[in-house]
């Protein structure tokens, strides 16, 4: 099976970016107008990834991973009178390897990987409009990573760090409120300016919903994590900072007290982000993103970190639909962590670095295929190759009932 996957994903690789993604789309005609939008939406996405250690890690082989979503939105105006007020349902599902194992990263090389497959209800909201929707108050489980510590030119790239940083997705209990499993939220958004806005939270610290083995967390036991944000959106850009805190304590990654038990320490951060277009529109255009994060460094692998990276729409003539994306992904080892690693056996160094480059074009109007490759300098190993080397292939079939 290892043998089948290289050709296939090297050809792919080497067709898309030569500019072969099947044929082009009919564009629609300027004079067709857009229909009103439906009381209730409907998405669906499958995605399909193969997976391919090529080189270094801890072993080589090839797995294949999906991950199955299914979205509902409703108007809740226009479905009961209810003014203002919309209702969000999200359910997933996911299988596949785990193959992470394989490549040894600290940060993960595939954003639908998880550590057990199963069927779950990710998100289940309401989000009530106050003051003509510049004032908004959205209740139940919801994606932290929707509303914070977000950048659309790093939404095509396949690793985990770009979607949130590392030193704050390895945080909580169970990790923050994102994927694979939301908790109970209470997210204020405030529209300042129509360019500057102001968003807070709080969230159950455990995460889990519908389909864990846990269930959803109605106690707060654990505590809340508070996180707050706030910038602007001029220019088509987006420069924000985002503040965030435990309010329970949480366990030292290696420092002990006198007994044994491990000190409990305020898990903190911080993060600062900037999205900007360099160049064209959004159809065809040069975007680019750049954020950096800290953390208390203390209860979490991370002491921080940054990402970076470019994002090109349209840049093969006649593929309207074609990105272009390459992002590096740098993370700082905790004390804690290191330590860990030279208990283990290891020799961690100051981080771990991951680049990737890919590219996304669409086949057919339901049907997208996204070559992919990654290196990553991994941040620890028992000898001196510690550079891994990742082929992917991502297929995406979509519907959208609107």
């Amino acid at each position: 099976m290892k043998i089948a996957y290289k050709p296939l994903i090297f050809w792919y690789f080497i067709a898309a970016i030569g500019g072969w993604t099947g044929p082009a789309l009919a564009q629609s005609p300027a004079a067709e107008t857009t229909p009103p939008p439906r009381a209730i939406t409907l998405d669906g996405r499958y995605v399909f990834d193969v997976i391919d250690v090529a080189a270094g890690g801890d072993k080589r082989g090839a797995g294949v991973l999906g991950n199955l979503e299914l979205t509902a939105e409703g108007d809740l105006g226009r479905l009961v009178g209810w003014r203002g007020a919309r209702v969000h349902v999200h359910l997933l599902s996911n299988h596949g390897r785990a193959m992470n194992d394989f490549a040894g990263t600290l940060q993960g090389i595939d954003n639908i990987e998880v550590a057990d497959g199963r069927t779950k209800l990710y998100e289940a909201w309401i989000e009530q409009g106050f003051a003509n929707d510049r004032l908004s108050l959205l209740v139940g489980l919801s994606d932290l990573n929707a509303d914070f510590y977000q950048n659309d030119a790093a939404g095509l790239l396949i690793a985990p760090a770009f979607g949130i940083g590392s030193e704050f997705a390895a945080t909580g209990p169970n990790g923050p409120s994102i994927f694979p499993s939301t908790a109970l939220t209470a997210r204020l958004n405030i529209a300042v300016t129509p360019s500057a806005y102001l968003r807070a939270a709080v969230v159950d610290a455990r995460a889990g919903v519908l389909g864990d083995d846990d269930g959803v967390d109605l106690t707060m036991q654990e505590g809340a994590l508070l996180i707050a944000e706030g910038g602007s959106t001029r220019g088509g850009g987006k420069l924000a900072l985002g503040l965030w805190q435990y309010t329970r304590r949480q366990d030292d990654l290696y420092a002990v007290d006198l007994t044994g038990a491990p000190i409990r320490r305020i898990a903190r951060g911080a993060y600062v982000l900037l999205d900007q277009r360099l160049s064209g529109s959004d159809a065809r255009g040069l975007s680019m993103f750049v954020r950096a994060g800290v953390s208390d460094s203390a209860t979490t692998p991370f002491r921080g970190g940054f990402q970076a990276g470019l994002l090109a729409n349209g840049i093969i003539r006649g593929r309207p639909d074609g990105q272009l994306s390459i992002g590096v992904a740098h993370a700082l080892l905790s004390s804690g962590m290191k330590a860990q690693l030279r208990d283990a056996g290891d020799r961690p160094g100051a981080g771990e670095t991951g680049l990737e480059l890919t590219y996304q074009d669409r086949v057919a109007p339901f049907l997208s295929v996204q070559p992919d490759v990654q290196y990553i300098r991994r941040a620890h190993g028992s000898g001196t190759a510690r550079g891994t080397l990742v082929f992917g292939l991502r297929i995406i079939a979509a519907f959208a009932r609107r």
